[in-house]
This record gives structure tokens, sequence and C-alpha cells, in this order.
């Protein structure tokens, strides 16, 4: 299955890391995806709806291999946002190079 990740904001305070969007083979788009700072490390969320007490999840991987996907398309897309970000802007080159 093709996982396009596409992280939209990232977040410098709070338990939020980012919020990203998913589209999966193109048909269909998630929107409200999550990264959240956990005791363990960095997690998805989907997105969800209070109900009562607790948080419900409106979609979902329905098995274990496909959240476990899932997961590691938007964590992986979330650390190269990291990286990119964090990254020193290169230096203006004074001309155009020629390779030979």
């Amino acid at each position: 299955m093709d996982i396009k990740v596409k992280i939209h904001t990232l977040h410098t305070e709070g338990g939020r890391l980012a919020d990203a969007s998913v589209t999966l083979d193109g048909c269909f788009a998630i929107r409200g995806v999550k990264i959240i700072n956990g005791s363990k490390g960095p997690f998805v969320s989907m997105p969800s709806y209070k109900s009562g007490e607790q948080y419900r999840d409106l979609c979902f991987p329905c098995t274990k291999e496909f959240k476990q996907e899932f997961d590691r398309a938007v964590l992986d897309a979330y650390q190269l946002q990291l990286t990119q970000v964090q990254r020193p802007p290169e230096p203006e080159q004074a001309g155009p190079t020629m390779n030979m």
C-alpha cells in the first residue's frame, strides 16, 4: 500500500509534536493525525472524538501489521521534517557549476 504523509505543523511546546495528514493509495485521505510525545517516545494519534470520559478513534488501521506500517510511515515523515528544519541552510554558490 502506498502511504503518503504530509507534516503540516511542528509544535515546539506541549505534548503534541506535530499535525499530519495521510493519503492511502491516492484514494483515501485522513486529516487530523497527530504525533504526540508519550512517556515511551513519540506515537501516532488518530482523529478522535470524546464520548463520555473516553476518546474514540474516528478511523483506524484494522490489523496490527497495518497499524505498524501506518505508524512507521507517519513517524518517519515526522523525523524527516525535523531533520530538514534543523539542518543549517546551504551556502549560496557564486555561479553555476559544471560537472565534467
